[in-house]
């Protein structure tokens, strides 16, 4: 079962451009049926979709693991910092 708090995650931080950027093109692609990550980093690659890491590298699934990865981490950072999981 998932944490309720996690529906407010996002909150301690607005998300970056390139974030935002990432979700839209994670959603387009999602809403083709496409699931495989690496079908989906082939999808963002093609689509010209910037990481938001900043890397300029080709977007492989091993990379789109990582940005996730990342990114979650970050928000969680900061929803630890702002206490509203408390």
């Amino acid at each position: 079962m998932l944490d309720p708090r996690l529906s407010r995650q996002s909150l301690a931080r607005p998300l970056s451009n390139a974030e935002t950027a990432l979700a839209q093109a994670l959603e387009e692609v999602f809403a083709t049926g496409t699931h495989d990550f690496a079908a989906v980093a082939a999808a963002l690659q093609a689509k010209g979709v910037m990481r938001p890491s900043g890397s300029h590298e080709t977007w492989t699934e091993a990379a789109l693991a990582e940005e996730l990865r990342r990114i979650n981490a970050s928000l969680d950072a900061a929803y630890a910092a702002d206490g509203i999981g408390a």
